[in-house]
């Protein structure tokens, strides 16, 4: 099915990011994170001239989603329906090794792949990805914390935690550029209730 494809791939392109740019440079993986959120719904009622649809979670608790024009075959949903909602998050940052690249900066991209129209089970992915490049203005190795600059300006100090990362910290300088690659995609599917 093209739409697991699409979130196999996006998820291992974020998670292989910092594998990708080292054959380009010198650049040194840092971190990759996945968690994967799941919930299956019941569809309650579907208005699909107003593309609304009432859902039922596990708890008994009903919430009304507001779809946009783009959700398509809801004629097709039906009480009693199932309706599988997945959220997966991936997160990976590397560290470019080269000093003063430039102005921290960043870029994003979106997608979506839908069912067919006039398919029996209606759903669809979608993705967003953004990539953030943040410069490094302090290092403090003794107590484990690297300051960055986002963006916009503004700056922030975090505490590494993780031993892997704590022992890289000797290797920043102040300059370097860590890229981070945040990647959430939205699956969902239905089956016909029984």
């Amino acid at each position: 099915m093209k739409r697991h494809a699409l979130t196999k791939a996006i998820t291992l392109a974020t998670l292989l990011s910092a594998a990708s740019f080292s054959v380009v440079a010198a650049d040194i993986p840092l971190s990759a994170v996945v968690e994967a959120d799941q919930i299956s719904t019941k569809v309650v009622s579907v208005d699909a001239a107003n593309h609304q649809v009432v859902l039922e979670g596990p708890e008994g608790r009903q919430a009304t989603v507001q779809l946009t024009e783009k959700a398509k075959n809801l004629d097709k949903l039906k009480p009693g329906d199932q309706v599988d909602i997945k959220v997966t998050r991936a997160v990976a940052a590397y560290l470019d090794t080269d000093v003063d690249k430039g102005l921290p900066g960043s870029t994003e991209r979106t997608g979506e792949v839908r069912a067919a129209p006039g398919s029996a089970n209606p759903g669809g992915e979608a993705y967003r990805q953004v990539k953030v490049q943040l410069k490094i203005t302090g290092i403090d190795v003794k107590n484990n914390r690297v300051t960055f600059e986002n963006p916009k300006g503004q700056s922030k100090t975090v505490d590494v935690e993780r031993p892997e990362v704590q022992a890289k910290l000797k290797e920043l300088k102040v300059g370097q550029s860590v890229y981070v690659t945040y990647t959430d995609i939205l699956t969902v599917t239905s089956k016909r209730g029984s």
